[in-house]
């Protein structure tokens, strides 16, 4: 265990990791604009690690800062460790029905294959924009894994940062390295609707796991 600077003592909990994973994974696997774009660059082949470096370092910062942030403000009152529990749990129910009901739909992406070329700082600006400009990911970063986040004693909320930021990790250098490879698949309307069933599974079972804590 290591001290805290304010004199909590940090371990590792590898559950608190493993929750965590599986929230941001589930919550980064919707078909989106940041994931369509990453996507986009992969099967193009355009400044592939420039677009995975901001995604990730992004989430990275903006989890951080929603779990630090409001994790100073849930602890310190019972009203909205409720609000954190309970909120999160009915957003994470909702989430998850529209999941299991994308299933019904047929959701394909199309991407040209053969390009114009762009340079790397439009690409920069691009992924930044579609980052930073795009609502949801401050809902889920910030508002939904900094709320469940915060809900932790202070000794365990770096467990659940480096969970799901190592979730952001893999799963956009997985689209990104991988999107060449898993176009033809990908662009089928049966591969996301196991994405979006998995998604919705995982995201009802960790509603079920708030509400049981």
């Amino acid at each position: 265990m290591k001290p805290h600077s304010r004199g909590v003592f940090v371990t590792f909990d590898w559950l608190v990791f493993t929750k965590a994973l599986g929230l941001c994974a589930a919550l980064i696997m919707a078909i989106g604009a940041q994931n369509a774009y990453v996507l986009k660059m992969g099967i193009q082949k355009q400044h592939v690690l420039l677009t995975l470096a901001v995604c990730i370092t992004l989430d990275a910062l903006l989890i951080a800062a929603g779990v630090l942030g409001m994790g100073v403000l849930v602890q310190s009152s019972p009203i909205l460790l409720s609000i954190a529990r309970w909120g999160g749990a009915a957003f994470l129910l909702c989430y998850g029905l529209r999941s299991w009901a994308a299933v019904l739909r047929r959701n394909t992406l199309q991407v040209e294959v053969q390009p114009e070329a762009i340079t790397a700082l439009r690409a920069l600006l691009t992924i930044l924009a579609i980052s930073l400009l795009n609502p949801h990911v401050y809902l889920d970063t910030v508002v939904l894994l900094g709320s469940i986040g915060g809900s932790y004693p202070l000794a365990m909320q770096p467990s659940f940062i480096l969970g799901a930021a190592t979730a952001s990790l893999l799963w956009f250098s997985v689209l990104g390295f991988a999107a060449q490879a898993l176009s033809r698949y990908l662009s089928r309307p049966i591969a996301w609707q196991w994405i979006d069933g998995i998604t919705g599974g995982t995201m009802l079972f960790l509603a079920g796991s708030l509400v049981m804590a």
